[in-house]
């Protein structure tokens, strides 16, 4: 079961700078995008408290299609726009939302989920590859320190796929 306690932001700043750590040297020299987002959902899941869901959502040249995560069973498909994973896509900006039933057509795939984070991912050319998306049960359980960890551990799953970790 999920830790159901908030997390201080000195916590928060340690948390982060391990989990990146951790996430240079587990995806160190692998470049496959599927293998490291399965490895990077499995160690944020099980390192994040307050957390019910994680994991990929890939653009296919014309919407996001679920990839690897933890948790639940998810939605497969979100149109471009829609939701806070269409939305963090097309506006280019990380989404943190305090609480996604007040967040203009949220999609909910799990009732249980109160907030979210979704940072979107580009490839180098500024390309649109997906979003990395993070669910909690707890409302306003993501912050700025959530925003800049989960951005810093994002650039990490990107550099591995360029081949630069």
């Amino acid at each position: 079961m999920f830790e159901l306690t908030p997390v201080e932001a000195a916590d928060k700043t340690e948390l982060y700078q391990g989990l990146y750590e951790q996430m240079r040297g587990l995806l160190h020299g692998e470049r496959e995008r599927i293998p490291n987002a399965a490895n990077f959902a499995a160690l944020v899941f099980n390192s994040v408290g307050g957390l019910n869901w994680c994991g990929f959502y890939f653009f296919d040249g014309n919407e996001l299609i679920v990839g690897p995560f933890q948790g639940k069973p998810a939605c497969v498909r979100i149109a471009l726009g829609k939701g806070v994973c269409g939305t963090a896509a097309v506006t280019r900006e990380t989404q943190v939302v305090e609480d996604v039933h007040a967040f203009p057509g949220h999609i909910a795939c799990d009732a249980a989920s109160r907030s979210e984070i979704v940072v979107p991912l580009f490839d180098a050319a500024g390309h649109l590859i997906g979003v990395w998306d993070v669910d909690s049960p707890l409302p306003a359980r993501f912050d700025d320190d959530d925003r800049v960890g989960m951005e810093r551990l994002c650039a990490v799953f990107l550099a591995s796929l360029r081949g630069e970790i």
